[in-house]
């Protein structure tokens, strides 16, 4: 039996010393790179976790852009993101008004014409899901910051076709070995 690759799961329950680094609300293409720019400035001017990897900043920056732009494309208004900084990663929640409308990832797309941002964003995090609370869809990823994943351009475009065939490894364990300083590894273990 196999599972979607984005399944209907509950937002994560908030950590002890959590600390939220930045709340938007874009409503253009133009403002979700905006957002991302900022975020991505706060990390590098002082926001940064002691010990965090700039390959795992980069990660949080390229799932920010894609789970904001995809709520901004295929959500409703309005649109807020929130990232939070955890023990030892973050976790980006990106709530829309659309609540019939899942996270639905692209399959049998040639990868030229896009559409592959949430099989890449699966690829790239510890844990993922989405949910409805109230009148509010969320799509949440939760992402280490050790940098244990390896660049984008080294993950094979061929998973992302066959995500949805494969079963989503096990990642119950993210937040205890977040918790231990250990780094994860959802890319190794879906390849495993």
């Amino acid at each position: 039996m196999t599972e979607t690759v984005w399944a209907r799961r509950a937002l994560p329950a908030p950590w002890p010393g959590a600390r939220v680094l930045g709340l938007w609300q874009p409503a253009t293409p133009a403002d979700v790179t905006a957002h991302r720019r900022q975020l991505s400035a706060a990390l590098h001017d002082g926001a940064r976790p002691p010990g965090a990897a700039e390959d795992a900043i980069e990660a949080l920056a390229l799932v920010f852009e894609e789970l904001t732009s995809n709520a901004v494309r295929h959500g409703r208004a309005p649109v807020c993101v929130e990232v939070t900084a955890v023990p030892g990663g973050w976790l980006i929640d990106v709530s829309d008004a659309a609540t019939d409308r899942p996270p639905t990832p692209a399959i049998g797309r040639d990868p030229a014409h896009g559409g592959l941002g949430l099989h890449l964003t699966a690829a790239l995090c510890a844990d993922h899901g989405w949910t409805v609370v109230g009148d509010r869809k969320h799509v949440w990823a939760a992402l280490g910051n050790a940098g244990s994943r390896p660049p984008v351009a080294a993950i094979p475009v061929r998973r992302f076709a066959a995500a949805n065939r494969t079963a989503v490894p096990d990642r119950s364990r993210w937040r205890a070995s977040w918790s231990a300083g250990e780094p994860t590894s959802g890319v190794a273990q879906a390849e495993a």
